[in-house]
């Protein structure tokens, strides 16, 4: 399953990324907030305009912005509401 699919307020565990899929730049950002595979994610907010963007991504503490078609590049395994 694709992050932009994920259900609200449910853990999950970033399985693999599609760099190629996405500019170099926006790929460097994404890794510098914590977007990479291996990091424990849950998807907070979906936007209400223009097809749901942008997406509210908890990453640790942190509370991101990111773009539905940059989740749309991230595989993530759902897992059990004690992950923290």
């Amino acid at each position: 399953m694709t992050l932009d699919r994920l259900p609200l307020g449910q853990p999950a565990r970033i399985a693999a990324v599609d760099w190629a899929g996405l500019d170099p730049v926006e790929g460097r950002r994404l890794r510098s907030l914590g977007l990479d595979t291996g990091a424990r994610v849950q998807l907070a907010h979906r936007g209400i305009f223009g097809g749901g963007d942008p997406l509210a991504v908890e990453v640790g503490r942190m509370l991101v912005a990111i773009r539905r078609s940059h989740a749309r590049a991230m595989q993530v395994e759902p897992m059990t509401a004690d992950w923290a």
